[in-house]
């Protein structure tokens, strides 16, 4: 069941409308189902063409918007998982592997939240430890020998912050990701499908082409934490939001990325299918532009 907002309200209203008639087939009206729907889709455009800074981050965060695996399951083939930065351990914050999309052979590789308590906890939350970051950087590394593209998936919070990371050096391997990024001669495409939470995300998007789904936030910290930082007062958490300037329209605006995925209005996840397809389209029309170079 879907999880709605609070600026949802007039949508969920609908739904439940929709849910009685289809509950009392004796009942049923095809005519007025019909006439919700419309009327629904009317709010969803409505609604979701002047979401607050603050609304975005909810959207970003929702529990149902797909995931890197999905988009690994949807937009590729064949993806063969690579794991291990052959130095201290795996890490499920981070998978990657090798895939095909449209016939070509890429180099994949995301930040994975987890859906459900137990993926959760397997994924540690998509907050990666130095293992993870390592990882990263041994896939860029193989896929340069290869000559293979490289599609990056970012949805984190932020990378782990425990002091177990810290001991094993969280800001060295996140630099080393960002210096590796830069030096590989392979393209490197990544989209911030979710939340793009501070040197977690920017080790994985460094990349030659940056996008962003229209309804997912970039910043260097969490709402929560500037407010609780700037007015000691997570009250604040909406005028952070706002100031932090992290929606996908104001990054683009700043010149810090290249470009916007759009959404349907009702965000992707909601409209995962129509998500896929076009994540997919955009990624190989972003491989062969960068493919003249």
């Amino acid at each position: 069941m879907i999880k709605y907002f609070d600026f949802e309200k007039s949508i969920e209203d609908i739904d439940n409308k929709i849910n009685d008639i289809n509950n009392n087939p004796s009942n049923r009206n095809e005519d007025l189902i019909k006439k919700y729907e419309a009327k629904k889709d009317i709010f969803f455009k409505d609604i979701y063409k002047s979401l607050t800074a603050w609304q975005k981050v909810q959207v970003a965060r929702h529990p149902n918007r797909p995931h890197t695996i999905e988009y690994i399951k949807n937009c590729f083939s064949n993806f063969v998982p690579l794991c291990g930065d052959k130095k201290f351990s795996e890490d499920e914050a981070i998978i990657g592997g090798l895939a095909k999309i449209d016939d070509i052979s890429v180099m994949v590789i995301g930040t994975e939240k987890g859906s459900t308590m137990e993926t959760r906890i397997k994924h540690n939350f998509g907050m990666a430890k130095p293992e993870g970051y390592r990882k990263f950087q041994r896939l860029l590394t193989l896929s340069e020998k290869f000559g293979f593209p490289v599609i990056t998936f970012i949805d984190t919070a932020g990378a782990y912050p425990g002091k177990d990371a810290e001991e094993r050096g969280q800001s060295e391997s996140i630099a080393s990701s960002i210096s590796k990024s830069l030096q590989i001669k392979v393209p490197i495409i990544s989209i911030i499908i979710g939340e793009g939470g501070s040197g977690g995300a920017i080790a994985l998007a460094t990349a030659d082409r940056i996008l962003m789904l229209e309804n997912a936030i970039y910043s260097v910290i969490s709402p929560e934490g500037c407010a609780s930082i700037l007015w000691r007062n997570i009250e604040s958490v909406q005028q952070a939001a706002e100031s932090l300037k992290l929606t996908a329209q104001n990054c683009y605006k700043l010149k810090i990325i290249d470009g916007i995925i759009e959404e349907m209005p009702g965000g992707a996840h909601r409209f995962s299918e129509d998500q896929f397809l076009l994540v997919k389209k955009i990624i190989i029309e972003k491989m062969n532009e960068l493919s003249k170079y």
